[in-house]
């Protein structure tokens, strides 16, 4: 072994320190091609490039998600657009899921890992449900999403399955003149937030953050005092003040009647809101 080392050393000019250097660089860190170069005797053939390629995979993912506490409980909506890099790849994804009876899952990222996730949580609840004879509590609802996000870490920080979500519920154990309705987003580890009057996530989301607050905070009618359709056209008119500015969105699309997933949260249980109804507030809402 020692002889085989002294004899390779001799081939690449040890002796002229400068010129190996130079050598060995010009290789890229490849220590194959090095030694092909340097015609060390090796017991297999080398391929005639051992740089090896990645594959260049698209993940498809998905944005915008807002969700808004109005009078009755909260308001929930989705863009429907998915993406692969800088394509387009379908424009009619569901991004606003129904958990249960009382509770709702708003995604962006991954639409794969996401719905995966979601499926997850509808039979842990079901099953908890069926066999304890009791909904799960609020708490543990929220446990068990940052239990499912947190098991997502690795793919996350892969890059290939990220998932950033919203998850809305109305709480029953809320007197019957309080408004039950919760927001609550995650991050990537899976720890969760309460938001009181908004949350929204996804690339488009920087654009409508802080028109948000400013609804929130200076207008007449807070965000927390709008009835439905104040809400709605609200949210109708956030996305597409998003999709004007991020790529990855999607508002309102005119030539093939396609609107965003809109959902209610409410003591009453979830409720989508119609195309018809959207397509009707949403002419009575243009400017003349």
């Amino acid at each position: 072994m020692m002889n085989d080392t002294g004899n390779f050393l001799n081939r690449i000019g040890i002796e002229d320190r400068e010129l190996a250097l130079q050598e060995a660089t010009n290789h890229n860190g490849d220590f194959l091609n090095l030694l092909k170069h340097a015609d060390y005797p090796l017991k297999i053939d080398l391929p005639s490039e051992t740089t090896q390629q990645g594959a260049d995979v698209e993940i498809a993912h998905s944005t915008t998600v807002v969700a808004v506490r109005y009078r009755d409980g909260v308001i929930i909506a989705g863009d429907r657009r998915a993406t692969a890099g800088t394509a387009v790849i379908y424009d009619r994804a569901e991004k606003v899921l129904q958990i249960d009876r009382h509770s709702v899952l708003a995604i962006s990222g991954s639409p794969a890992i996401a719905y995966e996730i979601a499926r997850i949580l509808e039979h842990s609840f079901q099953y908890f449900r069926r066999s304890q004879l009791q909904e799960l509590s609020l708490e543990g609802k929220l446990r068990m999403l940052s239990r499912l996000i947190r098991d997502n870490l690795a793919m996350a920080l892969q890059g290939l399955g990220g998932v950033i979500p919203i998850f809305a519920l109305y709480d029953l154990n809320a007197a019957d003149d309080e408004n039950g309705g919760k927001i609550f987003f995650y991050d990537a580890l899976g720890a969760h937030f309460e938001n009181v009057n908004f949350a929204t996530t996804g690339s488009g989301s920087i654009w409508i953050r802080g028109v948000l607050r400013y609804l929130s905070r200076f207008t007449d009618t807070p965000l927390h005092e709008m009835d439905m359709q104040q809400a709605a056209i609200t949210l109708l008119r956030l996305l597409d003040i998003a999709s004007e500015y991020d790529a990855a969105t999607s508002g309102y699309n005119a030539k093939v009647q396609i609107f965003p997933t809109i959902k209610t949260v409410t003591r009453t249980g979830v409720n989508t809101v119609s195309d018809d109804d959207l397509a009707t507030w949403y002419t009575e809402a243009q400017p003349e």
